[in-house]
Formats: structure tokens, sequence, C-alpha cells
């Protein structure tokens, strides 16, 4: 039986470690509930419902579930499909996206029949997320090349509400302030500070789509101690505020 040009794929997946990740379509990912993080080309993306992923055919990703989590998928023949521009783009999820996929779910690949209207469908799905595509979400992590690096990166992470000093993170590598700073600026293009807000930011996302903690009660956890910086800071890198960036994960619910 020929898989068809496009179809959708739905199931629910049990917390798993990084997994190398990679089919011969182009590959729509959409996290329906929980988050994943997905590393490729030397930077890692928190997915949450908030958004979706757009992987080119045959691109290599790296796949971390972190918690049980349901996704929703469509994938697209790249015979049929031109290829997105980039391997891997990470993107804000439109109504109209979340309502296309919704709509194209009922065909996956095994489906026996397959009207026009279902062809209809996805080529619109193809459209408009290859359009989203195009201006991907700037929210993303860089990754380490050097052992070293990946171990400060590691220790500041852990403690994110109240991290280690610069200097003590220099120490326990082994390395002086200036090596592991000049390193920072060579591997990632980031200060360690710079890297350290962007972090406790990311996880600040994560707990807001995972979480019914209050808005207050996420920042305090990532390291705010004043609610109105935590809201400036999320806006600048996210364009909106936590409590709007919750509503778009997953609806209505509590805010803080």
């Amino acid at each position: 039986m020929t898989a068809p040009a496009a179809f959708c794929h739905t199931g629910v997946y049990p917390a798993t470690p990084p997994q190398l990740f990679r089919v011969p379509q182009h590959y729509l990912l959409y996290a329906a509930r929980g988050t994943m993080r997905l590393e490729a080309d030397g930077r890692s993306w928190m997915l949450p419902p908030a958004r979706a992923a757009l992987i080119a055919a045959d691109h290599p990703v790296t796949v971390t579930l972190t918690r049980p989590m349901e996704a929703r998928s469509a994938l697209f023949s790249a015979e049929r499909y031109a290829a997105p521009a980039a391997g891997l783009a990470v993107f804000d999820v439109s109504p109209l996206a979340r309502e296309l996929l919704a709509a194209c779910a009922p065909w996956t690949e095994t489906a026996p029949d397959r009207p026009d209207r279902a062809t209809a469908l996805f080529d619109a799905l193809h459209a408009v997320a290859w359009d989203l595509a195009a201006a991907p979400s700037p929210t993303f992590l860089p990754v380490a090349k050097s052992p070293q690096l990946s171990r400060a990166i590691a220790l500041t992470a852990e403690r994110l509400d109240d991290p280690p000093g610069f200097g003590a993170i220099a120490t326990t590598i082994g390395v002086s302030e200036r090596t592991l700073a000049r390193r920072f600026n060579r591997e990632l293009g980031l200060s360690w500070r710079d890297l350290l807000r962007r972090m406790r930011l990311i996880r600040a996302a994560e707990l807001l789509a995972e979480t019914d903690d209050t808005v207050a009660q996420v920042g305090f956890a990532v390291g705010y101690n004043a609610l109105s910086g935590f809201n400036s800071a999320f806006a600048e890198l996210f364009g909106c505020s936590p409590s709007a960036y919750r509503r778009g994960c997953r609806g209505p619910g509590p805010a803080g």
C-alpha cells in the first residue's frame, strides 16, 4: 500500500532521555499536552503547546521528553511538498494552524478513505505551517561545543532560582573567570549573565505551560523576586505577558 502524500499521527508518549529522531517526510510536530526539548544545528528549543516545530525530511533532531506528553503531528511527502527553508524551525502556533491540524487528524497513514476534502485540508495546513515557520521563535538556547562549557551550563541550570556565582562555576570546572567568559562569548555568542537570563525565562515558560503555579510563584522559582521585573523580562523575550503565554498554551486558567 502506497503511503498517502500527507497524513496525521497522534500518540501519548512516556518521558524519555535524549533520542535521535529522523523521518523521510517533512514533519510538523505539535505538543497537544506536555512539553519536549528539541536540539539541532547548535540550538536547543523548548516546545510547549503554544508552539510547533517543522522538521525537514531526513533532518536529524535530538528529542527529549522530560515528562509524558501527547503529540499531534502531520507528515508531508518530500516528493510532493517543497522542503521548508530551515532544517528545524520552532514557531508560535496560530489558531488557524491548530484548527487545521485538528481537522486533518482523522486521516492517518492507514485511514481507508481519502476524500478530496482531506487533500485540500492538508494542502492548507502545509501552506499555513510553512508560512509560520518562515518567522521562527527567537527563544532558543545555544548548545555548548566543549565539555567544560557544557558543565558550566549544567551547573547554572541546577539552581536557576539561586545559581552559583560565575567565579564559583569557573573554579569548579578548573578555569579562570576570564577564560570561561571568553568561552561563553566564543561558543555561544552570549555572556554567562545573558545566558542565565534566557535560561530562567525559558524555564518559566515551561512552568507556565505545565503547572498551575501563579505567575508570581513561577517568577520566584526562576530567580525573580519582583513580579514587575519578571513580567517585563518575559515580555521582552516572548512578546507577551506570562499570563497571555499561559492562555496560549492551554486556554484560560489560573494566571496569578
